[in-house]
């Protein structure tokens, strides 16, 4: 079990737990994640030109897309079933880069899998740049 499991099982007991919930968003935040990649084409310019790029792996269910991340890349390998292609996000970032339609499937086919909600991304993206403003006004004062 890792550290974010153990932080997960201990908000799952006590979902209103301000302890719990601040233990696990806190640890989810500054957790280096594996996000599985695909390649894909892409257009680069408006002349139509396209370059084939990876790009993070997002998976459809009932009509809901998903982006998909592990806290181990074990883990992700043993969910593609092969040594699959992947970028390392700490999931500050992750949150960042998100747009607030997609879900979010973390650790997915595992005992500690967690989908995270559009409503519940914007609440960290809120948390993320509200810290970074804080840093920054931090910084500023030094």
């Amino acid at each position: 079990m890792t550290e974010i499991d153990t932080a997960l099982v201990a908000l799952r007991a006590q979902p209103d737990d301000h302890k719990a919930m601040s233990g696990f968003y806190d640890l989810f935040l500054n957790t280096l994640f594996f996000v599985p990649t695909a390649k894909e084409l892409i257009q680069i310019d408006e002349a139509g030109t396209e370059q084939q790029t990876e790009v993070p792996l997002i998976i459809e269910n009932e009509g809901t897309d998903y982006l998909v991340f592990f806290d181990q890349q074990e883990r992700m390998n043993a969910w593609a079933e092969q040594e699959a292609p992947f970028v390392k996000l700490p999931g500050h970032l992750l949150t960042e880069m998100t747009t607030t339609d997609l879900h979010w499937a973390m650790n997915i086919s595992t005992d500690h899998f967690k989908t995270f909600a559009p409503d519940e991304i914007k609440w960290l993206k809120d948390v993320v740049a509200y810290c970074k403003a804080e840093d920054d006004k931090n910084a500023a004062e030094a």
